[in-house]
C-alpha cells in the first residue's frame, strides 16, 4: 500500500490537531495574500521580505508540528507493529526530515 493510498485511509496523528492546523494555515494564506497586496502597491522591499520571512517561519512551524506528530502516531505504531512497515515509516520520515533540513 502507497503512502496515498494509506493516507485515505488511516487516521493521521495530526487528526487531534486538525482545527488547529487548518487555521494556522488559513492565517499563512492571508499572509501570503497580504504580501501579493504589497508588491502591487509597491511596497518597500525589506517590508516583504520580513513578511516572506514570516510566512517561512509560520510554515516551518507547521511543517514540525505534522513531522512530530507523525512520529508519535505513526512511526511509533509501525515500530510497535514491527516487520517491513516498521522500517518503511522510519525510512519514509527520514526522508521527509531530509526534506525539511534542505528548505
Amino acid at each position: 500500500m502507497t503512502a496515498t493510498t494509506n493516507a485515505s485511509t488511516a487516521d493521521h496523528g495530526y487528526i487531534s490537531d486538525k482545527d488547529r492546523y487548518l487555521a494556522r494555515l488559513k492565517r499563512i494564506e492571508g499572509q501570503t495574500r497580504g504580501i501579493h497586496k504589497m508588491v502591487e502597491q509597491d511596497s518597500y522591499c525589506i517590508d516583504i521580505l520580513t513578511q516572506i520571512s514570516a510566512i517561512n517561519s509560520a510554515l516551518e512551524n507547521v511543517a514540525l508540528g505534522l513531522l512530530d506528530d507523525h512520529l508519535k502516531h505513526c512511526v511509533t505504531s509501525a515500530v510497535k507493529d514491527g516487520g517491513a512497515e516498521a522500517e518503511a515509516k522510519i525510512n519514509e520520515a527520514s526522508k521527509a526530515i531530509s526534506r525539511l533540513v534542505k528548505s
